[in-house]
């Protein structure tokens, strides 16, 4: 099922996605042996893609993809794999997508070296495309990464969270990077200000709906689809919106027994005891209907676009993310 709705979503570009294959692994290249063993372990599986095709997406239903398109959907995957080794660091991951983090097999100092190599790579996309439009946007994202990420760090350490500031964080730790994929793409391709601001915003909602159904797999997921065990946010202290919303209901007194509940389930290792007590507060059914409702506020920002198979393949990948079981 999930795999036809990629395939759906690829239909309306798949030549251009064999085009986006070899720009991306140009950009890659290194002379050092190390980086090149590490970089091919990074992406010895293609993954979904999902900014790539964003970014492909937007420029064809805006105009034309351009060499300028396949220059950025190279370097948001760049910055897309470079911050998925720097996140394994600071979440002190064993585990990406159910294989051996770059930090286990490689140690952390080569990670954030490899990482930081990525960086540069996409540093260096980002001058080919020659378009200072372009480089403000980059610079925001990279500014919105890292302050997302920091948040993260702040607020799992402090334990003091909301439900404003947990989409401020994950807009930013996420959703930025779909926004940007999306916005870029369609500057590729067209001056048109409502486009570009419309797939701007719909792909800063799609990423915000991305995070919450990342957050309900640490709680309903397993370790065989989601590559990292069950609980793993509640063990770092990080609160998703499940918990937000729980907690948001309660009484300090009240906020004060669950916690210890949840502490003592955590230290027992009972996960299943977890998932029921959430479910019984109606966290998950929460969670599920703030995904719907951002999805659907997702969808209406490209109503401006003529119904085609462009559009169609948008639509899908909202749909694709409310199935999806990894």
């Amino acid at each position: 099922m999930m795999n036809r709705m990629l395939d759906k979503v690829s239909k309306p570009i798949k030549s251009n996605l064999e085009e986006f294959d070899v720009e991306f692994s140009k950009s890659l290249d290194s002379d050092v042996k190390t980086i090149n063993t590490i970089v091919k372990y990074l992406v010895r599986k293609k993954g979904k893609r999902l900014r790539p095709r964003l970014a492909l997406l937007s420029a064809k239903i805006c105009g034309d993809v351009n060499l300028k398109t396949y220059k950025v959907a190279s370097l948001l995957e760049i910055l897309h794999v470079a911050t998925l080794v720097h996140d394994d660091v600071v979440d002190d991951s064993d585990l990406r997508r159910g294989w051996p983090s770059v930090g286990r097999l490689w140690k952390n100092k080569l990670s954030i070296l490899v990482g930081d190599y990525l960086f540069s790579k996409a540093l260096t996309n980002m001058a080919d495309i020659d378009s200072m439009d372009s480089v403000k946007i980059l610079a925001n994202l990279a500014s919105r990464l890292s302050q997302g990420e920091i948040l993260q760090i702040e607020k799992a350490l402090s334990k003091n969270i909301n439900e404003e500031i947990y989409f401020k964080m994950i807009s930013d730790k996420t959703a930025s990077l779909f926004s940007a994929s999306c916005r870029l793409g369609a500057i590729t391709a067209t001056e048109d200000s409502k486009k570009i601001e419309a797939l701007s915003q719909f792909g800063e909602l799609l990423g915000q709906a991305f995070q919450i159904k990342d957050d309900l797999f640490d709680i309903v997921g397993n370790i065989d689809n989601t590559g990292k065990p069950s609980g793993y946010d509640l063990k770092k202290n990080m609160l998703t919106l499940p918990l937000i919303h729980i907690f948001d209901k309660k009484t300090d007194f009240e906020k004060k027994i669950f916690k210890l509940k949840l502490k003592m389930m955590l230290r027992k290792n009972q996960f299943n005891k977890i998932k029921e007590a959430i479910i019984d507060e109606g966290g998950i059914d929460y969670a599920e209907d703030k995904l719907l409702e951002v999805s659907r506020k997702a969808r209406q920002e490209i109503e401006i676009f003529e119904d085609s198979d462009l559009k169609d393949a948008l639509i899908t990948v909202l749909e694709f993310n409310l199935i999806r079981n990894v």
